[in-house]
């Protein structure tokens, strides 16, 4: 069930004297005897190397055999299973999907989790909107030995971004030989879900095949080991390549369409820019085009079907890891590593979105029925222009829109370590990584293009033509016939569509060396004990760069669907540390107190924006006997502000909001909503209301920013009673405290602060179009960084495991791994009312579901014929929408079964066999699912949104 490498079983012996248990599979707890042939370690969370090194803060490890058992091949889907990592970046993701994929640890953020490879860090993922966290698709699955994840803050010993935690993938080294792997898997799931079906189908809409079995992957890997002839040095090869089928929202039946309403009443909803063409003032007129003519506007565009379930990816790894110990004193060590990945995200078709206020009334296009009604009876002739009217088109004919996105990075280490002395050792390293950008948006609308194709005149010849055909400016120009169905030509497409290009880098150096030392034969020591202080000397330079270069169709904002312009970024910073760490042995082989132990870390980091920081440790690690053992420990962390949150430029894009709130049905009084910009006709209206759910809010960085800064307070206990052997349990509380966190206001919470203050410096933020809305045109709530925000969280994590014999029929393996959710708050700016999302979701504020509880909980039996099988109960408890809406969508606690085998065929060949999620378990559902978290009315990374995930696998070692 694990691998017994050397550090593995250093790490066994740890978790017996405190560290924790593993997250997945049952680790069998060492005995202090024979502990002392183990070599030196030390393990995440600090850099001291001692025999039997154990840990004042909970670490959790995942093995490569419990990632097997998994058969997820995309490392953030292994991990999001755990209870204390929350999904952000996936591959479920389409409407702002990044193409990355990263972790967030304790729902804190992801740029609040540091990630690291064999101790290093991993480089910023992209410098896009969204991505800049580090995007584990660098890190193969079948090159992972193990993960070692340390919950709570970790800056004393690692540095900026460890306010959450660290997660730390070590690699596979030392191998020798050849190895092939190759799985394939795929989705299978029955649509029978009756009630959607009646509302899709009464709709109108396609529904899909009752069985369909999609979304195929293939993953294929191979790794090959060589030593030296002299034995001293070892070098290892991999290489990987995945590719994995696009699955759209159409094969699901309860994603065939964009549910609206509530969760007891469903209704297929959507997106008022429809095929048809629709013309309208929001007021007085709401019109569809029928033929030749105008009739009232009955229908709503399903972007849904379309959009991607799971992206399409293709993703190619290669690398080497290699070390050569020179002598005792001097190992040299290397890494190189290569990926290359390439995802598309798919959404509905673009269109003309409301991006121009007036038609021509002399357009050749118009009927005679079109012309009277917009223009005729409104006393106006066809010289002139309805004003105030705008035109919503759906280009169904152009296809969706595709957004492809690819990530190219390289990432090498070099470094030598060694030992000084029989108490001393070092370890010296420099550190590179880059992540190259490149991004094409296909079928995008040009907003420039669309207002000229639609204004259209007569020629000469009484052909209808652009006017910019007419007076020179665009002679290129082809007419746009919106008015009659069918009428849109191939030339007017060819001429609307501009697709849009962006290309950037990212690239982050790190350069350290530390060494470390046992007093214990100087003699430094607490009177009464026999070991001495342990000590850690060390300094770090890194530089933080990013380059993000769109063309000018994103930085004009001429996309039409693009929600506004896409500001370049470009900056870079730097930051010199020194750092320390003492072990401490307080008392030894006392009563209630088999063992004492005092750990203190500090760092202090000087930034090139003119910031500085100190972080520091204090933990206890107290073991009364063998049987129990407590711990305890006060980290302070930071997070300085990366380089989008400092040189970001401001921009306007799209945030989601139900309804406006002084929208029909909304929650602000005409008094509160006068404060807001409108006037008291405007007041609940629909003109305010956007049929997505989006609005306009401008976003941007700010140079000024300070780091961020958290405390984390836990304490422990790990039991090991001897009276039960084979069974451990460790339970932790934990919090953690985030001010002066970076972020900015809510840009609902603006809306709702300056609707009941009237303070200026809310309402100054609200600029309402002519008609008093918010999401057409340059209308826009203003939301950019600054460091005003709090978060906290608390909770407790459990783990359990345990081992026995099953005589002549194996041994049984049970480990469980759970956390409760005490608290979930975020207050956007002092004095601002607290909000709680333990056990909340919602669009804005709490983002994606956050229980109060889950788990996982996990049995294995090792049969006598090389074949393991093993089967997990993953629970996810229910969450509530937040905020308290009329009708409040509550999501049901989910659980999944899933079923795995293992079966070592040969000596050189094992396979493997499993379904997840084995009873189709379908997602909850919700109305108006969030773009960027949300997709296929649910949470895709929160739930298993695609019904049974099938794999087999086979694996030849030679």
């Amino acid at each position: 069930m694990y691998t017994k490498s050397r550090l593995a079983g250093a790490v066994r012996t740890a978790l017996t004297l405190g560290a924790a248990t593993a997250a997945f599979t049952p680790v069998a707890m060492a005995q202090q005897e024979g502990a002392e042939s183990v070599e030196k370690i030390s393990i995440t969370g600090s850099r001291i190397q001692r025999v039997n090194m154990v840990s004042a803060s909970p670490i959790t490890e995942i093995t490569a055999a419990d990632i097997a058992i998994t058969g997820m091949t995309r490392v953030e889907d292994i991990l999001n299973d755990m209870p204390a990592l929350f999904a952000a970046q996936t591959g479920n993701l389409a409407n702002g999907a990044t193409g990355t994929a990263t972790l967030d640890l304790r729902n804190l953020g992801t740029t609040r989790t540091l990630v690291l490879v064999n101790g290093r860090r991993l480089p910023s993922g992209s410098p896009g909107a969204g991505g800049i966290a580090p995007d584990v698709n660098q890190i193969p699955a079948s090159l992972i030995e193990r993960i070692e994840v340390l919950t709570g803050g970790a800056s004393a010993t690692y540095g900026s971004d460890a306010i959450a935690g660290v997660v730390n993938f070590i690699l596979k080294d030392d191998f020798e030989g050849f190895n092939f792997d190759y799985q394939h898997s795929f989705y299978q799931h029955n649509n029978d879900n009756d009630t959607i079906q009646d509302i899709v189908r009464g709709d109108g809409y396609d529904l899909p095949t009752s069985h369909v079995r999609d979304g195929h992957s293939n993953d294929f890997s191979f790794m090959v080991g060589a030593n030296t002839a002299d034995g001293r040095g070892n070098v290892t090869m991999y290489g990987t390549f995945r590719d994995i089928e696009a699955l759209k929202l159409s094969e699901r039946d309860y994603s065939s369409c964009a549910l609206f309403g509530t969760v007891d009443n469903f209704v297929c909803g959507g997106s008022g820019t429809i095929p048809e063409g629709r013309i309208t003032d929001f007021a007085t007129f709401d019109y569809q085009v029928e033929g030749d003519q105008f009739v009232p506007r009955t229908s709503l565009y399903n972007y849904g079907p379309l959009n991607y379930y799971q992206r399409p990816d293709e993703r190619k790894t290669l690398g080497a890891l290699g070390k050569y110990e020179i002598n005792e004193h001097a190992e040299v060590y290397a890494e190189i590593s290569y990926m290359d990945n390439r995802s598309v995200a798919q959404i509905a078709p673009s269109g003309a979105f409301f991006v121009t206020d007036r038609i021509f009334c002399g357009n050749p296009f118009l009927s005679d029925q079109q012309f009277g009604l917009l223009c005729d009876d409104r006393g106006l002739t066809k010289d002139d222009f309805s004003e105030g009217t705008y035109i919503g088109r759906r280009n169904v004919e152009g296809g969706p829109r595709q957004d492809d996105l690819r990530h190219t990075s390289m990432k090498a280490v070099l470094g030598v370590r060694g030992i000084i002395d029989d108490n001393w050792s070092y370890d010296l390293f420099a550190n590179h990584g880059t992540v190259a950008y490149v991004q094409t948006y296909r079928n995008e609308l040009s907003i420039t293009n669309i207002g000229r194709a639609l204004d259209v005149v007569e020629d000469d010849n009484g052909n209808p033509v652009c006017r910019s055909v007419v007076d020179g400016s665009d002679p290129n120009c082809v007419p746009w016939n919106i008015f009659e169905t069918g009428g849109v030509t191939q030339a007017a497409l060819d001429y609307l569509i501009k697709p849009l290009y962006a290309r950037g880098d990212t690239a982050t150096t790190q350069v350290s060396g530390y060494v470390t030392g046992d007093l214990t034969e100087a003699g430094v020591m607490v009177p009464g004990t026999s070991t001495g202080v342990g000590v850690v000397l060390g300094g770090e330079y890194r530089r933080e760069a990013l380059l993000l270069e769109p063309d000018f169709g994103f930085t004009s904002g001429d996309g039409a669907g693009q929600g506004g312009p896409t500001a370049g970024v470009e900056g870079s910073y730097s930051v010199t540390e020194v750092f320390g760490e003492l072990d401490i042995p307080l008392l030894e082989a006392k009563e209630f107190a088999e063992e004492l132990t005092l750990e203190l870390a500090f760092r202090h980091s000087d930034y090139s924006t003119d910031q500085t920081t100190n972080t520091y440790k204090y933990a206890i690690d107290w073991g009364i006997n063998e049987d129990i053992r407590f711990r305890a420990s006060y980290q302070r962390a930071v997070r300085a502000g990366n380089v989008r949150d400092l040189f970001r430029p401001q921009s306007i894009g799209l945030f989601n909001m139900l309804i406006d709130p002084c929208g029909v049905g909304g929650n602000l009084t005409l008094e509160q909503c006068l404060n807001t910009g409108l006037t008291a006709d405007q007041y609940q209206t629909l003109a305010l209301e956007s049929p997505a759910g989006q609005y306009n809010e401008i976003t941007g960085g700010n140079p000024d920013l300070s780091p961020e800064v958290s405390d984390t307070y836990s304490f422990g206990v790990a039991l090991s009673p001897s009276a039960l052997p084979g069974f451990n349990m460790n339970i932790d509380y934990f919090n953690i405290e985030v001010e002066e966190a970076i972020s900015s206001i809510p840009s609902e919470t603006i809306l709702n602060l300056c609707g009941t203050t009237g303070d200026a410096k809310f309402c100054d933020l609200i600029n309402r179009g002519p008609n008093g809305n918010l999401w057409v045109g340059q209308a826009n709530v203003t939301s950019t960084d600054i460091n005003i925000g709090f978060l906290a969280t608390s909770g407790v994590d459990i783990e359990a495991t345990y081992d026995f014999d099953i005589g002549d029929m194996g041994g049984m393996s049970i480990g469980l791994v759970g956390t409760w959710l005490e608290e979930l708050t975020n207050q956007p700016l002092p004095g601002a009312p607290i909000d709680e999302c333990a056990g909340y979701w919602d669009r804005n504020v709490c983002g994606s579901p956050s229980p109060e509880w889950r788990h996982n909980l996990r049995a294995s039996w090792t049969t006598p014929w090389d074949a393991t099988v093993t089967a997990t109960w993953r629970y996810m408890g229910e969450a509530e929408e937040f905020g308290s809406p009329a009708n409040p969508t509550k999501f049901k606690a989910q659980n999944y079964l899933d079923l795995a085998a293992t079966w070592q065929a040969h000596e050189n060949v094992s396979l493997r066999l499993g379904v997840n999620n084995v009873l189709d378990k379908e997602p909850p559902l919700m109305p108006n699912a969030p773009a960027g978290s949300g997709n296929g009315n649910t949470f895709p990374g929160a739930y298993d949104a695609l019904g049974r995930y099938v794999f087999a696998g086979v694996s030849l070692t030679y």
